[in-house]
């Protein structure tokens, strides 16, 4: 495979996987809550999504999530717990993105520069900052599911019969990151590969030439 070819789909799937992640920070689709029960005839309606900083319920209710701002001095234990897992997940995948604007400069000036040592290093440091983007998605399902638990306690299996659970595209566009990312750190190590591999050729050539 040509260098340029290979450093040019490294340099797109980074910037992807940044634009991904943006995306699925911002927008409220991790988690929907779709409730359909009949006969209902009241005027709110009773599904809801979520995001990592929302929690949108009906057409035109939203509130923010209090993750660092609650008292959780009135508290159960479970409650707790869940508050704090959402914190790592609200500090795990912002760091993740601010991650990958740092990596995608050192790719930049690793292809320009040409250097296996720098390739090899900037798609090493691609596949570390793919784990807080797994961290986070990985802790996000765990805090969902665990939530969901505490939720089937307190509703009776009549009205949970009615109520529908799905992880959204929010989440789906952080997963898209993560591999993003992981290509992208494969694809630089195998740009490192073809610039040493080069560099040999051209030194066997070089004396061959005396």
């Amino acid at each position: 495979m040509k260098y340029g070819t290979v450093v040019v789909t490294a340099g797109f799937t980074a910037l992807l996987s940044f634009c991904l992640l943006a995306v699925a920070i911002w927008t409220d689709y991790w988690y929907i809550i779709d409730v359909n029960k009949p006969n209902y005839t009241g005027s709110d309606d009773l599904s809801s999504h979520s995001g990592l900083w929302r929690i949108h319920e009906g057409a035109n209710r939203s509130s923010v999530i209090p993750s660092f701002t609650a008292n959780i001095s009135g508290l159960s234990e479970v409650e707790r717990h869940l508050l704090g897992l959402h914190k790592v997940v609200v500090i795990l995948l912002p760091l993740s993105l601010v991650l990958l604007v740092f990596g995608w400069i050192s790719g930049l000036v690793s292809t320009l520069a040409r250097s296996p040592k720098l390739l090899a290093g900037s798609g090493t440091y691609f596949l570390f900052c793919s784990l807080f983007t797994l961290s986070g998605v990985s802790i996000y399902i765990k805090y969902s599911n665990k939530a969901m638990e505490e939720f089937e306690q307190t509703v009776s299996p009549d009205n949970l019969a009615f109520v529908n659970v799905s992880f959204g595209w929010s989440l789906a566009m952080a997963w898209l990151s993560y591999s993003m990312e992981v290509a992208t750190g494969l694809i630089l190590i195998l740009a490192a590969t073809i610039t040493q591999m080069k560099g040999r050729y051209d030194s066997g050539v070089t004396i061959a030439m005396l």
